[in-house]
């Protein structure tokens, strides 16, 4: 037997049994039913929404109007069983007992079901601008803690009910969840990206440069930091960069999947990374306004830039366009047009999540060629094979670029329909978040708290403070200057 053969880290697998091919399918699968509306069919609009709550009776429902007699209870079970299904096929195909996994996803689903309404009140969920519908004086603004919800739900029956955990480890399977949501996601950003073309030429450009530049500072300064001075193996610092430098959670779990890092590890950055963003929320859209009143668009960009989780960076533009215009009334008598400093901010993070998948990619093919993991029992490094690189590289990276360019390709090709297909992959989109949810209570069922501090929490927070206050938030800042500098929003009455 060949070397190269016996010292692969990932044997190879047939097609049928291979959880990263099952990711592919299913997400195409759901992406297909999800683009129904472009041939006039709704084949995804009873799927369970989730909405920001005060009352528990409004807090989900089935998506599309057409589906209404549903009711919130038989839309939320019709997704359950649909997921049962498709989970529990790919599964046993894999090498599960059917029955076994059907009991523990049913009972993993109903928690990540829990955790998500949770994370969805309004005290927690709603942003600025809806405060008043929710007659309520504060909000998080932070959607995105019901996946933290999930995850310490799994952190605490994995770590004090070993029972249950056993019980329930045949379905948790977090980079199987993972995979498939990003998958899905290819379908929303394919087609928000057709959209985002028909805004201002000047702001999709200098957005695109601006997310450009910052990659290529921001990231190998991250990676160098984490390797050099807090010691950690280029598993744990490839991941880390991506999710301090890129775009938080789903590009700290994209790196991961690409280089083939142990799934504890991008889930444990995405918490630390979601503390930090409740962080920047406290002050950074009041710092960008105390000092960025005259330069509305920068402000906008920055918040894109600096911010690492797509909720925390939509919120924190909400609040910087409304603080802003807000002031410029009061000081200067300037009416700015509402949406346009978030504008900036959405661009900037759309371009941000395309890149997602093409730095997966690049990362996917260097570490199978450079990658440490390209070692044999005794420490020596091999040749890495064509065929190892093709084993080795991640096929929902293939998943979600192929998702991305049909709808991308679709909203060009025929712009008539990018309305229709805009809500289709919308709908799909609600699935993308429950795969994700499913990921984080996995993860935490199956993460030891003990070994996770041997590993080096501690040293993730130090890497995280230092980067981010020691330059993120002050390149971020003066790339949003060297783009958006000068650029006003359009004036009412002007």
């Amino acid at each position: 037997m060949s070397l190269e053969k016996s010292s692969s880290l990932y044997e190879s697998k047939p097609v049928f049994k291979s959880e990263d091919w099952w990711a592919v399918w299913l997400g195409l699968l759901v992406v297909f039913l999800g683009v129904a509306p472009i041939w006039g069919n709704d084949l995804l609009g009873w799927v369970n929404k989730y909405n920001v709550w005060t009352d528990v009776t409004k807090a989900f429902e089935a998506n599309s109007k057409a589906y209404a007699g549903l009711g919130a209870a038989g839309s939320a079970i019709a997704t359950y069983l649909f997921v049962l299904l498709i989970t529990t096929v790919g599964a046993t195909v894999i090498g599960s007992k059917p029955l076994r996994f059907a009991a523990g996803f049913t009972i993993v689903y109903w928690i990540t079901f829990i955790s998500t309404v949770l994370g969805n009140y309004a005290y927690i969920a709603a942003t600025p601008d809806s405060l008043t519908r929710f007659n309520i004086p504060w909000s998080l603004s932070l959607g995105e803690l019901g996946l933290v919800f999930a995850l310490f739900t799994g952190l605490i029956i994995g770590n004090f009910f070993p029972r249950v955990t056993a019980f329930l480890t045949e379905a948790a399977r977090p980079e199987w969840y993972i995979k498939t949501g990003i998958v899905i996601l290819g379908a929303a950003i394919g087609i928000k990206t057709v959209g985002a073309l028909s805004l201002a030429g000047t702001v999709i450009f200098r957005g695109l440069c601006a997310v450009i530049e910052a990659y290529l500072i921001y990231w190998p300064i991250v990676y160098y930091i984490a390797r050099r001075y807090f010691k950690f193996t280029p598993e744990w610092a490839a991941p880390l960069a991506s999710g301090i430098s890129i775009c938080g959670v789903a590009a700290a779990i994209a790196t991961g999947g690409a280089i083939r890092a142990r799934p504890i590890i991008p889930v444990i950055l995405a918490s630390v990374i979601i503390v930090f963003v409740a962080v920047e929320l406290l002050f950074l859209p009041w710092l960008a306004t105390a000092f960025l009143v005259n330069e509305p668009m920068v402000a906008g960009a920055w918040m894109g830039l600096a911010v690492k989780s797509d909720g925390g960076a939509i919120a924190s533009g909400t609040i910087t366009d409304a603080l802003i215009r807000s002031k410029a009334l009061a000081q200067q008598g300037i009416r700015y047009q509402e949406g346009w400093v978030l504008m900036a901010t959405t661009t900037t993070k759309l371009f941000i999540d395309v890149f997602i998948g093409i730095w997966a990619f690049i990362l996917a093919g260097i570490w199978s060629v450079y990658g440490l993991n390209n070692r044999n029992e005794q420490g020596e490094k091999y040749k890495v094979s064509a065929r190892e690189i093709w084993d080795r590289f991640p096929k929902f990276v293939l998943g979600f670029i192929l998702t991305f360019l049909i709808l991308f390709t679709v909203g060009i090709l025929n712009p008539s329909l990018v309305k229709a297909a805009d809500a289709g992959a919308s709908q799909a989109n609600l699935l993308r978040s429950l795969f994700f949810g499913l990921c984080f209570f996995s993860i935490g069922l199956l993460t030891n708290v003990r070994k996770l501090w041997d590993e080096g929490l501690g040293r993730i927070v130090g890497v995280y403070a230092v980067a981010l206050f020691g330059f993120i938030l002050w390149v971020g800042l003066g790339i949003s200057w060297l783009f958006y500098h000068g650029i006003k929003p359009p004036v009412i009455g002007g």
